[in-house]
């Protein structure tokens, strides 16, 4: 394609661009005006800054400084605590343990807030269960979330009747829990309850259960718009697995 095509259409692609982010005037001028030189100026003026200081570009770095250095966070929020013992503070640090994989740590830090008579709140005690259910003790973890149902029976949670079905398959109580994934997958927020769900009917025999329940998944995400399907692809692939299977 001749080169004063490719400017011409670039020219084209930024002016519509410009008008539909607010910044037809002046940049309109500039770019029919002095042809290749125009577009190279908006590029470098407004479209870099904007992709470097985007949420995507912002989100790419944090996850770059991660992987180089994947303690900084958990660094910093330690010698945070370690000025100002507030629930906050510790509460931001178990949160931070649970996501580099510190999670005894994160349990003992849930544990200490639980016993203030301002940190006792549910979203702690589900914080613990979750450490507990990463560290491998499915029966603690039920214990805690019963413990939590106890204290606070109006307290509703997708995350934690999740979570209390993980547990109580982990531990062996196959039935309880496939009751319990009947009941979150009617309403979780997402496609991991059903498919899950889907994935113990198919370990416990239940096949053709489970293939209805793999189908429904599938057919509703189809109609989801591509940034759900993206988010939830972990779980559509697990469905088409037990599909196939």
């Amino acid at each position: 394609m001749p080169l004063g095509i490719v400017l011409l259409l670039l020219d084209i692609t930024l002016v519509y661009h410009a008008s539909r982010t607010g910044r037809l005037q002046p940049w309109a001028f500039i770019i029919l005006m002095i042809p290749g030189l125009g577009a190279l100026a908006y590029i470098v003026v407004e479209l870099v800054p904007e992709w470097v200081s985007g949420p995507g570009a912002r989100q790419a770095r944090r996850r770059m400084a991660s992987k180089l250095d994947p303690e900084k966070v958990y660094r910093e929020l330690a010698d945070r605590l370690a000025v100002s013992d507030t629930v906050a503070n510790r509460a931001a640090l178990a949160d931070e343990c649970m996501e580099i994989g510190r999670y005894e740590e994160a349990e003992t830090h849930y544990d200490h807030i639980l016993t203030l008579p301002i940190g006792a709140e549910p979203a702690f005690a589900l914080g613990k269960a979750r450490a507990q259910f990463a560290r491998k003790r499915a029966a603690d973890a039920i214990a805690t979330l019963d413990e939590l149902q106890r204290r606070w029976p109006d307290f509703q949670s997708a995350e934690a009747h999740l979570l209390y079905a993980r547990a109580l398959a982990e531990a062996g109580r196959l039935n309880e829990a496939l009751d319990e994934y009947h009941a979150v997958a009617a309403y979780y927020p997402g496609a991991e309850a059903k498919a899950r769900y889907g994935a113990l009917l198919a370990m416990t025999g239940r096949a053709s259960e489970a293939r209805v329940v793999f189908t429904e998944l599938l057919v509703q995400m189809k109609r989801a718009p591509s940034h759900v399907r993206k988010a939830q692809a972990e779980w559509l692939s697990m469905a088409e697995r037990g599909l196939s299977a």
